[in-house]
């Protein structure tokens, strides 16, 4: 039977008896370790992070109910997973792979605002990520993207770098095939990836002791052969500490590494359906207070170095910033269907040519 090691400062998962989540900070904003992982810059720069890509996801909601972009997936109440998993990471080398709901992350780590509106307008724009950013396009498809991740950090490994890859997925992608035979391979070859699931307790409608009967899914890490942590997902602190242990593993050739963080949702599962025809309200008042953005700023209150001026001077340098990419976004032409077809492919397939002649009424030379 495997036995629960410790690795620094993180417990790992043992078979039969789950540890509880691994805390650095509490819900009320105390530290329970002698020396916080992040300085007090580090903080208030994972507090902008977490902001930035609440207020996103909040406008798009917005834009979205306008009929103004396709449907939305937002990540309010859970953005500390990808925010800390970022910050753990060197931007310059090592890659995010994200699911679709993983915004802060995607902008802390240097994809750019204009793109992510461009995005999800529909535009194939959008897409495009800027040479040198390391990341790679986020994916509709549940668990899709987990392939493409450990692919790529071992054919990094291959070419004797190394690079580290972290992958975003929700807990509902870990009951799909796409999920399980990825970090197989990634427990077999020793791959430099680390796999993160945001344990939100829902896949769409679906409550998490519905998917899987394992208590935690950091346990599914033993069937692969690799270390499963099992991390409080709004503490920021936390999972900082949790990757850039994982990266260190990583990058020594130690292999993979599955990431649980406990989070919950807060806001609506998407833009297409009603989740309070399924959900409990009383379950989602009790995650409130857990919210990551309130545990920072109680902790930097206690700090002396967070107050109603402080917030009020942050939340409008975000505005600023959020309004200045979206009236740049409105600059851009509409994507038409014909052109969103000619962007898949190099080479356009005949199905494909066949239906851009038919939208364009003509030969398609693109």
């Amino acid at each position: 039977m495997l036995q629960q090691v410790e690795a620094q400062q993180t417990a790992y998962i043992s078979v039969d008896s789950p540890a509880e989540p691994y805390q650095i900070l509490d819900p009320a904003g105390n530290l329970l370790v002698d020396q916080a992982p992040l300085d007090d810059d580090q903080v208030m720069e994972g507090l902008r992070a977490i902001l930035l890509g609440r207020r996103f996801d909040e406008l798009c909601i917005k834009l979205q109910r306008r009929g103004l972009m396709v449907t939305f997936a937002p990540a309010i109440g859970q953005e500390a997973c990808t925010v800390g998993t970022v910050m753990a990471l060197d931007s310059s080398r090592d890659w995010f792979v994200p699911q679709y709901r993983e915004a802060a992350g995607q902008f802390l780590h240097g994809h750019p605002l204009l793109n992510a509106f461009l995005w999800h307008m529909g535009s194939p724009i959008g897409f495009y990520i800027p040479e040198g950013l390391k990341m790679l396009p986020f994916q509709a498809g549940v668990a899709s993207h987990v392939g493409h991740a450990v692919g790529l950090a071992w054919g990094l490994m291959l070419q004797g770098k190394t690079d580290v890859v972290v992958a975003h997925f929700g807990e509902g992608a870990t009951s799909q095939g796409d999920f399980y035979e990825p970090m197989n391979l990634a427990g077999v070859v020793k791959a430099p990836v680390i796999l993160f699931c945001q344990n939100n307790n829902w896949a769409i409608s679906t409550p998490r002791e519905m998917q899987t009967a394992a208590q935690t899914i950091a346990q599914k890490a033993v069937a692969a052969g690799i270390p499963g942590v099992y991390v409080d997902g709004n503490d920021l602190m936390a999972i900082y500490q949790v990757t850039k242990e994982a990266v260190e593993r990583a990058r020594n050739g130690e292999g993979a590494t599955l990431i649980e963080g406990v989070t919950y949702r807060l806001g609506i599962h998407t833009t297409a359906d009603d989740s309070s025809r399924y959900e409990p309200p009383e379950l989602k008042e009790d995650w409130r207070d857990k919210d990551p953005v309130l545990r920072l700023q109680r902790y930097l209150e206690g700090k002396g170095l967070w107050s109603p001026k402080v917030g009020e001077e942050m939340e409008a340098e975000i505005k600023a910033q959020l309004d200045a990419a979206w009236e740049e976004a409105q600059t851009y032409p509409p994507s038409t269907t014909a052109e969103s077809l000619t962007n898949v492919f190099a080479e356009m397939t005949p199905r494909l040519r066949q239906q851009y002649e038919m939208l364009q009424g003509g030969s398609a030379n693109a």
